[in-house]
């Protein structure tokens, strides 16, 4: 039934003194961390559920199906009233249920049954964006419902969407009907989902911001996809569409979310979609997975301060360790598990000192600092109390500023008797090539400066970020998603 904690739970049927058929189920070993969701939905195919008991302590449930199909055995000949947080999955869960049985039936305009013709493509907007989104996310949801042949994700008036194709409408309605309104993560990060204009999407390019997943021959394109004159008259967007949660070009995370053991409720009005459980590479789900693995720096040159401004725009690094016997790998620890998934989709396969580092999610836990006394060469640093941390304030802005590395960076925080010139001399200085610059029309405490490379500015960013402007002005610098 696509559950994979179904495997090994067992059906009461016979360990105690036998009993006839009745419209009790008695389930045991549920996994602790399954939720009431999770077992109804599991009752749903075979009638109404009506009524759910979980005795925690013992890992079982007991679950009344109304009309089941099969018989099922418990010597409980009805169960106790409906604990409260039971009755909000029932009511959600046989709410879903009813407008699917709907779609067998004759269509019409309510929000129960699908409408003749209603489109496959189903129109996606992530409200409260506290924490980034990324096409993996999306498709894991989304495919719980059918088949996913398409995503396209976007930024249009400052909110992160998507378009999503399914290869039937009946999933799409059923996505639809469950998933709107419903978070992402605890309190943020809210769905609304309508349906498109759109029958059918076009993509160009197979990369962290479009995937079709008919087509694995598709390039990754130079990670902006182009969206074809008719959708973009059809949906209102721009020619060029980008994500702001967009990893380099070419290179996926490295942890799928179907791998990484994240809960996925499909039941509406069940919390967060998404319930934080990690389990990467077959480590414990208890374990907080924030520390990053980076390897093939250039021992030559790198510091931990480079690593923790870099790392840094991703998220707020706490701690940086340069392994003292093997100077080209570094451990990261993030200041949690999203942002270090965060910063590897972003940073891994970019070219840093002239060699392409790898990052992924590491073994460790934390970062361990040196003991009093113990030789470390200063290649162990704690960043903890840095005030250079961008995203210290829950829901800060900067959330929503995120961006893959580009060769155009956005600089902030300019002193009005900081002209053009002195910020291209700032630049050019120590060697990097300035293409273009441009003050902000309506700001001239920003700017946009594009360089020769991504990886000239991402050296730019290490070298210029927090430099000191005077007027007691720092330099802020990060990538930017807009060329000049």
């Amino acid at each position: 039934m696509g559950h994979s904690w179904l495997n090994g739970i067992y059906l009461f049927k016979g360990d105690r003194s036998p009993c006839g058929p009745s419209r009790v189920l008695h389930v045991r070993k549920v996994p602790i961390e399954v939720s009431e969701a999770e077992l109804i939905s599991l009752g749903v195919p075979f009638g109404r559920v009506t009524n759910l008991l979980m005795l925690k302590g013992k890992n079982q449930v007991g679950t009344n199906i109304l009309q089941p199909v099969p018989p099922v055995y418990s010597l409980h000949i009805d169960l106790v009233p409906v604990p409260p947080r039971a009755q909000a999955a029932l009511q959600a869960v046989n709410a879903v249920h009813s407008g699917n049985m709907a779609l067998g039936g004759s269509a019409s305009g309510s929000d129960g049954a699908l409408m003749p013709g209603q489109s496959p493509v189903l129109r996606i907007i992530v409200e409260n964006l506290f924490y980034p989104v990324s096409l993996e996310v999306l498709h894991q949801i989304f495919s719980k419902f059918g088949t996913v042949l398409k995503i396209i994700t976007f930024t249009k008036n400052n909110q992160f969407q998507a378009l999503l194709q399914y290869a039937d409408p009946m999933n799409a309605h059923h996505a639809k009907v469950t998933l709107d309104g419903q978070n992402i993560y605890n309190a943020c990060c809210t769905l609304r989902v309508e349906f498109s204009k759109l029958t059918s999407l076009n993509v160009k390019y197979n990369n962290d911001k479009s995937r079709d997943f008919t087509r694995l021959d598709l390039p990754s394109g130079d990670g902006q996809p182009t969206m074809d004159p008719a959708m973009s008259a059809a949906f209102g967007a721009p020619g060029i569409i980008s994500s702001p949660y967009a990893g380099a070009a070419g290179f996926c995370p490295t942890i799928g979310f179907s791998q990484a053991g994240l809960s996925m409720h499909t039941m509406a009005g069940m919390g967060p979609l998404v319930s934080g459980r990690m389990t990467l590479h077959g480590m414990a789900p208890t374990a907080v997975h924030s520390v990053l693995l980076v390897s093939n720096l250039n021992p030559d040159s790198i510091s931990p301060h480079e690593l923790f401004i870099l790392f840094g725009v991703y998220g707020d690094v706490h701690r940086v360790k340069i392994l003292f016997n093997k100077k080209e790998n570094a451990l990261i620890q993030m200041a949690d598990a999203t942002q270090a998934q965060l910063a590897m989709s972003h940073l891994n396969g970019q070219r840093l000192h002239g060699k392409v580092i790898r990052v992924t999610i590491s073994k460790h836990q934390t970062v361990q600092l040196p003991r009093e006394g113990q030789e470390d060469q200063g290649l162990t640093k704690d960043f903890s109390g840095s005030p250079l941390h961008r995203f210290k304030k829950p829901g800060s802005k900067n959330f929503q500023n995120i961006f893959p590395p580009s060769a155009t960076l956005h600089l902030s925080n300019i002193p009005p008797s900081v002209t053009e010139d002195v910020l291209k001399d700032l630049f050019s200085g120590p060697g990097y090539t300035v293409k273009a610059f441009k003050f902000f029309q309506k700001d001239r405490k920003m700017a946009l400066i594009q360089l020769g490379s991504v990886e000239e500015a991402i050296q730019a960013l290490i070298d210029l970020h927090n430099h000191d402007l005077g007027e007691n002005h720092h330099l802020r610098v990060s990538f930017s998603k807009s060329t000049i």
